[in-house]
């Protein structure tokens, strides 16, 4: 949804920006700097030393493979050790067979997994203090400490998963809205859009998703992610992707958890392309069809039928998030696509309004609309499926529950 920036209307805002006329152009922000100058600037500067910005963090599970990234401060030869028992296996990555080096933004894919199986591991990366082209000099290896992760089962009889959205950057609600899981075990956290305002810069993302991710669970369970509309703001908008791995490197992707298949859609902006707010440097209509063409073919999948339950997560819901044009363009495209391969729940945020929507003439399915940002509308969903039933049970801040909704297989 939209936000009043401080001291200024949206209006305003927007009238300014347009008067700018270059909405997201490196002059806009530092007048008379380079290119490599502003970026530079956009990358987070800790103290001196060799440190980690942002430990490791579990991405794209699978049963038999899980990718870990990490962030330093350095340029780095970087790697993770890890096994069952001890840390006798050592994995990197390779790209046409140049070993990922003298980067800061880490990711390593480890392989060859058994699935259901526990897993120790940790990180190291090794500064690259000179790199000639013929003499490579390496500097101090920092290491992580010792974390653990368990391999999804292959076809298991159950899964579950947390839900939070709409955090616009404001990080303590992540532990605490975690916190409200209680004792109940969960196997990955969704991210379902607009945990920022906009973007910023790296140290935005570091500060107010990663770290308290982080501290909360990441390093032993994993997390997945989809954009809201306000992900697709700011000057490092574009750079955002490079921080999380989703299943086949897009923003939209599909994946089965035991029962329970997901479709997950990035919804992008909720206003027209030609706002002048934007610049002319946006395209979400023809990436809203693109993936309408995807996500028809994925339906059509023998998986998605003879799934148990079939759930898409998306930021903008289709219905019951007013008339702007986001919203009626993913019911557009989306909601013929919804009923005719008939989907069982639709999960979304943006309105910051939380609510349980039944099945009705508009939809024959429930919309479940997660709240947020402010105390008191924060919302946290918890899924829990078998080949029986599912269950969402939406909590509010102080714990108590607002909404729930039971689907049978």
């Amino acid at each position: 949804m939209e936000k009043e920036l401080t001291g200024l209307p949206r209006r305003d805002f927007i009238g300014n920006v347009s008067k700018i006329g270059i909405l997201g152009t490196l002059a806009a922000f530092l007048p008379g700097s380079t290119s490599a100058e502003v970026l530079e600037s956009l990358v987070a500067k800790p103290e001196e030393g060799h440190v980690f910005l942002a430990k490791p963090y579990l991405q794209a599970p699978a049963p038999d493979s899980m990718t870990i990234r990490w962030i330093t401060n350095k340029l780095c030869y970087s790697w993770v050790e890890y096994g069952e028992t001890d840390l006798s296996v050592k994995a990197h990555n390779v790209s046409d067979g140049l070993v990922d080096a003298h980067n800061r933004i880490n990711q390593v894919y480890l392989s060859g997994l058994k699935p259901g199986t526990k897993y120790n591991y940790k990180v190291l990366s090794k500064e690259i203090i000179d790199f000639k082209p013929y003499s490579l000099k390496y500097g101090e290896t920092i290491s992580s400490d010792t974390y653990s992760f368990t391999t999804p089962q292959i076809n298991p009889s159950s899964v579950s998963w947390l839900i939070m959205n709409d955090i616009h950057d404001r990080p303590e609600s992540i532990p605490h809205l975690m916190n409200l899981k209680g004792t109940d075990d969960y196997d990955y956290v969704f991210y379902n859009g607009d945990i920022f305002d906009y973007q910023t810069d790296e140290q935005q993302i570091i500060d107010h998703m990663l770290k308290p991710s982080i501290e909360a669970f990441a390093s032993t369970k994993p997390f997945m992610f989809v954009r809201g509309n306000h992900e697709t703001r700011g000057k490092f908008r574009r750079e955002l992707k490079n921080y999380f791995s989703n299943k086949g490197d897009k923003g939209y992707y599909a994946y089965q958890w035991g029962p329970v298949y997901n479709i997950v859609l990035d919804t992008g902006e909720d206003k027209p392309d030609d706002a002048p707010v934007y610049a002319g440097i946006v395209d979400f209509d023809s990436y809203r069809r693109e993936q309408a063409k995807w996500v028809e073919e994925v339906m059509k999948s023998t998986a998605f039928k003879k799934a148990k339950f079939r759930v898409v997560m998306m930021h903008i819901p289709h219905f019951h998030s007013g008339d702007w044009h986001g919203p009626m363009h993913c019911r557009e495209l989306f909601a013929p696509l919804f009923k005719k391969y008939k989907v069982d729940m639709v999960i979304s945020g943006h309105t910051h309004k939380y609510g349980v929507w039944p099945p009705s003439e508009e939809h024959a399915y429930p919309i479940i609309i997660g709240g947020g940002p402010s105390d008191g509308n924060r919302t946290l969903i918890k899924i829990k499926a078998d080949a029986k039933t599912l269950k969402m049970s939406m909590l509010k801040d102080d714990g108590s529950e607002v909404g729930s909704y039971t689907l049978n297989s």
